[in-house]
């Protein structure tokens, strides 16, 4: 379990890579909410690939403990997302909430679930990969 808290600062840099890659290959193209959208894409795939990768060297040895990574995945990211947005960025409380309207076609909720449920998807997988 606490390779897996750890292995979520891996995550956050893989975000931030993410977001560096919108900023300077395809967002300059492509119009902002295009940019959020692929940029969404592809922070699940990137942290899909990381993970994977991951939980062959440390696998989950239980349903429970995925759900428990997931969780704490999902506070810190939120944790991080707001307190850095808010405090160190000085973006407002609404700005960082805009995000998360689906209506608007924001889709960052999406990522926000795949955090929660990767642990729980990769405990699946490497289950399945045992039994052949």
């Amino acid at each position: 379990m606490r390779n897996y808290l750890a292995f979520w600062f891996a995550l956050a840099l893989i975000a931030v890579l993410n977001g560096t890659l919108r900023q300077f290959a395809y967002g300059p193209y492509v119009d902002e909410l295009t940019a959020h959208q692929l940029s969404t894409v592809t922070g699940i795939l990137l942290t899909g690939l990381a993970g994977f990768a991951f939980s062959l060297r440390f696998p989950i040895d239980a349903s429970r403990t995925a759900w428990t990574i997931g969780l704490a995945w999902v506070l810190m990211t939120l944790a991080f997302e707001f307190g850095f947005g808010h405090f160190i960025a000085g973006k407002s409380w609404a700005q960082l909430a805009h995000d998360y309207n689906l209506a608007a076609g924001r889709v960052w909720l999406f990522f926000l679930a795949w955090v929660f449920l990767m642990p729980y998807v990769l405990f699946r997988v490497q289950n399945i990969e045992a039994r052949r």
